[in-house]
C-alpha cells in the first residue's frame, strides 16, 4: 500500500497467482473520503474498503462491502505470515460478527512483485 499519484488517494499492488499457475500484477486505487474512514475503489463505485491496523509487520487488513456482501482480507508480503498476524486477523473479524474463515492454502511460492 502506497500513496497514490493524487492527493487523497492509496494504491495498492499486489502479483496473484492464477489457478493456472501463472502470476498477474494486479493494482488498485483507493480514494480516501473527507470525513469518513470508507475508501472508495476507483473502477468500483458499489464497493467500499475499510483499511484497520495491524501490529503485524508486512501486512494489511480490510473490509470490502459491496452490492449483498462483505468480506474481511489479510494481505502479508510472506506467503507465511507469523501465527501471531493469523491469530489477530481471526480476533478483529470475530468482534465484527463474522462466521466463516477460509485460510487458503500455499502449495506454491509467492509471486514475484514487479517494479512497474
Amino acid at each position: 500500500m502506497a500513496t497514490g499519484s493524487a492527493p487523497m488517494q492509496l494504491q495498492l499492488r499486489a502479483t496473484i497467482r492464477m489457478k493456472n499457475g501463472h502470476c498477474v500484477p494486479r493494482k488498485w486505487i483507493y480514494h480516501l473520503t473527507e470525513g469518513s474512514t470508507d475508501l472508495r475503489t476507483e473502477g468500483r463505485p458499489d464497493m467500499k474498503t475499510e483499511l484497520f491496523s495491524s501490529s503485524c509487520p508486512g501486512g494489511i487488513m480490510l473490509k470490502e462491502m459491496g452490492q449483498g456482501y462483505q468480506r474481511f482480507l489479510l494481505y502479508n508480503r510472506s506467503p507465511h505470515p507469523p501465527e501471531k498476524c493469523v491469530e489477530e486477523f481471526q480476533s478483529l473479524t470475530s468482534c465484527l460478527d463474522s462466521k466463516a474463515f477460509l485460510l487458503t492454502p500455499r502449495n506454491q511460492e509467492a509471486c514475484e512483485l514487479s517494479s512497474n
